[in-house]
This record gives C-alpha cells, sequence and structure tokens, in this order.
C-alpha cells in the first residue's frame, strides 16, 4: 500500500492545556484538508488551542484531533491511509456504501492512534459540526455535548452522489458544505469577538458557475430543496467568499488562507502531492503565526 514518503516527519505529541478564548471556522474540501491538519498542528505546537472549533466535512474531520490536543493524528492516518481499499475505496463501499470507510476510519483510529476522550470531552472546550439535512435542505449544527458526534462528523464529511445519507436520529443527512461550506457566521451569531477562518481555498479562487448536472436533477428528484441547494452550490459559495473578504476587511474576523493555489483532483491519490499540501499548511501558518497570536490578544 502506497504511503507518504515523508510520513516520519509528521510531527507527534500533545498540546498544552493552555486554551485560547475565541472561534476557529474550519471550511471543507476532501483532501485539501490536510492544509488544514498541517496548520492546527503548528498551533497545537506554539500553544494556540482556540477554545471553540467549528468545521464543515473535512474541516469536521480535522477538528477532532485539534480538540483532542494529538498533533499530527488526522494527517498521519490519510498519509498511511488514503490507498487501504477499506478507507477509501471498494471496502468502503461494501461496508459504508460511499467513497469513505469511516466505519474503518473510526475503528482503526481507535486501535492505531486512540482519540485523548478526557481532552475531546473537556467542558472547556466546544466542538461543533456541521451537516444538511435532504428533505429540508437546511445546514444544522451539532454540538459535542449534543448528539453522537462521529456520526455527526460522518454525515459533515459524506460526499453527495456517491455515498448514501446517514441516519442520526430519525433524519439523514449529507455534506455540511451542501449549504454553508464556510461557518463564519455561525461564530459570528454566537457572539464571538475573535473568529479565525481556515481557508482550504487561496483567496483568488472562484468557483466556475455552470449549468446544473443532469445528475442533480435525477439523484435527488424526491428531495427538491437539497437539489435546488445542489444547483445554486457555486453562486451561493463565491458570494460566500467575498462576504467573508468584506468581514476581513472591516476587522471583524482574520483569516488565514493558503498562498498558493491547493488544485488537485477531488479524489486526489498522489501521495507526495498530499503531503506537500499539509507542508503548506505548516509553512503558513508558520509565516503568520505571530500576527495571529497578536489577533488572539497573545505574545
Amino acid at each position: 500500500m502506497e504511503i507518504y514518503s515523508r510520513l516520519e516527519e509528521i510531527p507527534s505529541g500533545s498540546a498544552s492545556e493552555k486554551l485560547t478564548p475565541g472561534c476557529l471556522v474550519l471550511e471543507g474540501g476532501a483532501w485539501r484538508g490536510l492544509y488544514t491538519q498541517g496548520v492546527l498542528d503548528v498551533f497545537m505546537e506554539n500553544d494556540l488551542n482556540i477554545q471553540t472549533v467549528i468545521g464543515t466535512s473535512a474541516g469536521a474531520m480535522a477538528g477532532m484531533s485539534y480538540v483532542s490536543g494529538q498533533i499530527g493524528r488526522a494527517a498521519r492516518f490519510n498519509l498511511r491511509h488514503r490507498h487501504d481499499r477499506h478507507y477509501v475505496g471498494v471496502g468502503a463501499l461494501l461496508e459504508d456504501h460511499g467513497i469513505t470507510g469511516f466505519s474503518y476510519l473510526f475503528r482503526i483510529l481507535k486501535e492505531e492512534d486512540p482519540i485523548n476522550e478526557e481532552r475531546f470531552f473537556d467542558p472547556a472546550r466546544r466542538f461543533v459540526v456541521t451537516a444538511t439535512n435532504i428533505e429540508t435542505g437546511e445546514t444544522e449544527y451539532f454540538d459535542r455535548d449534543a448528539c453522537d458526534i462521529e456520526k455527526a462528523v460522518q454525515a459533515s464529511a459524506t460526499v453527495p452522489y456517491v455515498s448514501e445519507a446517514v441516519w442520526i436520529g430519525d433524519k439523514r443527512y449529507l455534506d455540511g458544505g451542501i449549504g454553508v461550506k464556510i461557518p463564519y457566521q455561525w461564530a459570528l451569531d454566537q457572539g464571538f469577538e475573535k473568529i479565525l477562518v481556515i481557508r482550504t481555498r487561496d483567496r483568488n479562487f472562484r468557483k466556475p458557475v455552470h449549468r446544473p448536472l443532469g445528475l442533480t436533477r435525477r439523484e435527488y428528484r424526491h428531495y427538491p430543496l437539497l437539489k435546488k441547494d445542489l444547483m445554486e452550490e457555486a453562486p451561493r459559495y463565491n458570494v460566500l467568499v467575498d462576504n467573508l473578504n468584506l468581514l476581513e476587511e472591516q476587522g471583524r474576523l482574520k483569516v488565514l488562507a493558503p498562498s498558493r493555489p491547493v488544485d488537485i483532483r477531488r479524489f486526489e491519490g498522489d501521495m507526495e502531492v498530499l503531503g506537500d499540501i499539509y507542508f503548506l499548511g505548516r509553512r503558513d501558518a508558520l509565516d503568520h503565526l505571530d500576527e495571529i497570536r497578536a489577533y488572539f490578544g497573545g505574545r
């Protein structure tokens, strides 16, 4: 099984107990989430443990190891298991009826690198993930302390068209990024004074607006509100990003985005490309670490 050639360079260890008031917002982006994992590892190595985290899709997955204070945990798994057929491949389709084997992911992580539950469920920290209700088309917010958080993360990262929706209670959910790919409005509505948004796209990226796929019309014909969301996804994202940039100009929040375009395939399999994205996140985080600390009132 192919793994990343520099896997041994991924750091390990535990974050300190120091907490920084504020909210961290994590964009989704499939394998571009390795950028976020690189950023978060640098934060943990440098005592920047932001108290509240909200993540969408790949951001939700990266956020778990950040909240539990486990440096390198998310990147090590992804850069080791990307070509494991039980994680991404036939095994995933058979067990979880989708492109990603979440059952395998959580089972193997518990064996190889179990989550620090004491840290993860620390009441001093808050962790929230988004998912899209397929009946209403609405984005819903799942708090770690009020749900099965593994199921919520699975739903948030479940890819439309190629994966079955995930049951949470008596409702079904898909990708949290369908409606809101960057959930910074939640942080604003919660009244946070300090908000840091971690992007997985460079600042100049905008989604091309195409005619909706016939697949959308067929696959989700019984879910008209979800279908509408999918058909309007690109223009809604572009407006979301424009508003985000305006809020940053106004000083209402801060954004850390990739310093170069992260142009990869949705299901990228080149391990060296994926590893480079992780280290890009590390470099960008280190380059901006002092200003981010200053933003949160640190040294």
